[in-house]
């Protein structure tokens, strides 16, 4: 009789005796994920009303205001920043430095395009500056954070126009000279501290150095003005 060649034999042909026993549990469940849309409607603001809108975002600012008067080590700054505040200080002490004519060449005040340019320039190369020296903190960090930081230049701007309404003369110097000093050393220690920890510490006086120039240019700026005659 012939051998049978078992190549000749199909692959698979030995499955067919194969089965599984009834008796073996399938172990595991298979579960759809569904998306919770709790989370979604309480952070979403599409349907939220404008007036809404508006006053959390004036609450967020108002905070932030307080952080630069009560500084801190604190990263409210730096984690909910936005360029509204800083654009709102640098549009009023802008308004406030001008001479009080735009089509006035002679008063004793920069132009508002100047004052504007100064601050916005001037954020922006410390930025720069402090991501070039190995800073952790973004962009838009930073300029947020020397924008708010204004705010102390902006009050002694509101003190020293006021006084101005009394002369120029010598105990007028003497009281602007005081309040603007205490704000330029305010911004600076304000600034300093929301972006200490952001800068490796053997390079934090390279990055405050700036920041000091910068607040004592507007600083100096407050105290020279002179309001057109």
């Amino acid at each position: 009789m012939a051998e049978v060649d078992e190549s000749s034999k199909p692959m698979f042909a030995g499955l067919s005796d194969v089965s599984i026993s009834e008796d073996i549990a399938v172990e595991g469940e298979i579960n759809v994920p569904v998306r919770s849309t709790s989370q979604d409607d309480e952070f979403s603001t599409l349907d939220e009303p404008v007036k809404d809108t508006i006053l959390r975002d004036l609450k967020a600012v108002g905070k932030k205001f307080v952080h630069v008067m009560y500084p801190k080590k604190s990263s409210t700054l730096l984690r909910d920043w936005d360029l509204w505040g800083p654009l709102l200080l640098c549009v009023t002490l802008a308004l406030m430095l001008q001479g009080g004519s735009v089509d006035n060449k002679e008063d004793g005040g920069p132009q508002f395009a100047e004052v504007f340019v100064i601050i916005w320039f001037g954020s922006i190369i410390i930025t720069l500056n402090s991501k070039l020296l190995g800073g952790t903190i973004s962009f838009f960090q930073s300029l947020c954070v020397l924008g708010y930081c204004i705010m102390p230049l902006t009050v002694a701007m509101v003190v020293c126009r006021i006084v101005l309404l009394g002369g120029t003369g010598t105990g007028s110097f003497i009281v602007r000279l005081i309040v603007v000093t205490a704000s330029f050393g305010w911004s600076t220690f304000a600034s300093t501290a929301f972006l200490a920890d952001s800068q490796p510490p053997n390079r934090k006086a390279l990055v405050v150095y700036p920041v000091f120039l910068f607040y004592f240019v507007i600083g100096w700026m407050i105290l020279t003005f002179s309001p057109s005659q």
